[in-house]
């Protein structure tokens, strides 16, 4: 409707409609994070008002986590058969649908269905997939770029609506903390219905940094079915880098959205911290995160990348290490916040880069989609697991140095890989017993 017109206009000045693309990403991935951040925020509002312990409650946020998970390698699916702007419009619609419904709830069942399935089914089809997809078809160069900006939206809804979220909880109740969400779901949705396009050859565009000459027509679709991600999974299994990536995007997944997005505001409250001062530490984090994404992006664009990831997820550790010596006082937390936060999800461009240099440009969404799950099903231990470890041990702790110690083991696993070369486009996935450079 309005992409088109604006595409000519934004070409007579210069400027690639590519960025148009991921600035409404980076809006549907701030949203989505924003709805999937704030029930980590109700843990203890939910316990007071219904008398659900916080096992119960993260037991429903872990559903939420394996089915966001678990939809990644589906969405890619979704976007080639269906498109991308009607696949976002009906995620959207979805979580903004259970976080509206989940206002009304009254039963346990209730909060597993909104905030359980719908959020993790309609956060999954606009997942980290959903920025590997966009990074892939709208850019030639500029990707690793490309993937830390809109990774890094997950951290910018959570700078945004978390602390708005736990003073309007504070103030008004733990409903009153759904509207912001709820607004800003809507509104993006309408933005993505207007102007989202599948691939740049859709208003006359070749991708930006493509040589001159290259075509602009858009390419033929790669055929595909719904059993596409299990042979693409298969043949994926053939090769131990896959199995690297999953298992350090499982403990990635464990020691951020699990651990720390679910049960820091109920962490802190153990500690004698009210909901508004630690969803600012959150807050603090997401700005450092924003930061620490953004120039993991540019240097997975320039340097190792397996290097990179052995320093990210060895200073998350010892992170998570020295939080429960922190005292949670605020000099304490700042120092956490900051390290911490500069490498909250700066794991995924060079994870992206990674599959795509092994696996090639065809099969890297999907692939990247099952590595995604591995991240999520990580995370729904998590939330389930602290969660059962703060019922029966009345503190986090355990968990926090468990979720350390797996962190350095990640980083020393990440180094078995070789240095990767780029895949050839097309060439099939060969079985192979170690990593090839």
């Amino acid at each position: 409707m309005f992409a088109l017109p604006l595409s000519r206009w934004l070409q007579g000045r210069g400027l690639h409609f590519s960025w148009v693309i991921v600035a409404i990403t980076f809006l549907t991935g701030l949203s989505s994070s924003a709805a999937l951040g704030l029930p980590g925020a109700l843990l203890q509002p939910l316990s007071r008002e219904f008398g659900w312990d916080v096992e119960q409650i993260s037991s429903a946020l872990a559903v939420r986590f394996v089915l966001f998970g678990l939809m990644g390698p589906f969405a890619a699916i979704l976007m080639e058969r269906f498109g991308l702007r009607n696949v976002v419009v009906t995620a959207l619609t979805l979580v903004a649908s259970g976080l509206a419904l989940a206002t009304r709830m009254t039963q346990f069942w209730q909060l597993v269905l909104f905030w359980g399935v719908m959020l993790g089914v309609g956060s999954g089809m606009t997942a980290l997939v959903l920025s590997a997809v966009v990074s892939t078809c709208w850019f030639d160069t500029r990707r690793g770029l490309v993937v830390g900006v809109l990774t890094a939206s997950s951290a910018t809804g959570q700078l945004v609506f978390l602390p708005v979220g736990a003073w309007l909880i504070e103030h008004f109740g733990w409903r009153m903390a759904v509207i912001p969400v709820l607004l800003a779901c809507a509104t993006v949705a309408v933005l993505v219905f207007l102007l989202m396009r599948n691939r740049p050859g859709e208003v006359g565009l070749a991708p930006y940094g493509a040589p001159p000459g290259t075509p602009v027509a858009p390419p033929a679709p790669m055929r595909v079915t719904f059993a596409t991600p299990f042979k693409v999974l298969a043949e994926a299994a053939r090769n131990r880098v896959f199995w690297i990536l999953f298992g350090t995007f499982f403990i990635c997944g464990l020691s951020t959205n699990g651990l720390i997005q679910t049960h820091f505001i109920s962490l802190c409250g153990d500690a004698g911290l009210s909901a508004v001062p630690a969803a600012s530490v959150l807050a603090m984090m997401g700005a450092f995160d924003l930061v620490g994404t953004i120039a993991s992006g540019w240097l997975s664009d320039r340097y190792d990348n397996r290097k990179l990831l052995f320093m990210y997820y060895g200073l998350r550790g010892l992170s998570l290490f020295w939080l429960p010596y922190s005292e949670f006082t605020l000099y304490g937390l700042s120092l956490f916040a900051m390290f911490y936060g500069l490498d909250w999800i700066a794991t995924v461009p060079p994870t992206v880069r990674l599959a795509g240099a092994t696996f090639g440009k065809e099969k890297a969404g999907m692939v990247f989609g099952w590595v995604f799950a591995g991240h999520q099903l990580g995370a729904a231990v998590a939330a389930y697991g602290a969660g059962r470890v703060r019922t029966l041990m009345l503190t986090y702790n355990p968990a926090l140095f468990a979720a350390g110690a797996a962190c350095l083991v990640a980083a020393g696993i990440i180094l078995l890989i070789r240095k990767p070369a780029v895949a050839a486009a097309g060439v099939p996935l060969a079985p192979r017993t170690k990593a090839s450079a």
